[in-house]
């Protein structure tokens, strides 16, 4: 009798428990999400203007695009011109850091830019950028 139990006891001993090992990588999982930054888009693509002097800006955060029709878009959504500040405003305040990233389509009209640009800071956003491809 003695002997089946003992051999009952070693067998149910002798698994692997394999908890640990699943709750490390759990841990992984949620540190890599937590880290992780996505790829935002504007929601239209947009023909920048070319520049020789233009330079790689490592993270923005918040993306602005004007088509050629002087539509505005921010976060795949055509935004209002006026309401600019306020949505720029609320991603701001979910990202302090954030820098704000303004591609214009070349043959969008300057007047839009500069309102829109000027709606950015007024909103608070310190680091405001055009964007433009390089010129080789």
């Amino acid at each position: 009798m003695r002997r089946r139990r003992s051999r009952a006891l070693a067998e149910e001993e002798s698994g692997i428990d394999l908890t640990p090992m699943l709750d490390v990588v759990f841990i992984l999982l949620i540190f890599f999400l937590v880290t992780s930054t996505f790829v935002k888009e504007t929601g239209i693509d947009v023909r920048r203007a070319s520049a020789a002097t233009a330079q790689p800006k490592e993270r923005a955060s918040i993306l602005i695009a004007i088509s050629a029709e002087g539509e505005v878009w921010i976060d795949r959504r055509r935004v209002d011109l006026r309401a600019v500040q306020g949505n720029v405003e609320r991603l701001l305040a979910e990202n302090p850091q954030s820098s704000v990233v303004i591609q214009a389509d070349e043959r969008s009209e300057n007047g839009i830019l500069v309102q829109v640009l000027d709606q950015a800071r007024l909103a608070g956003a310190l680091d405001v950028a055009i964007a433009a491809t390089l010129r080789r």
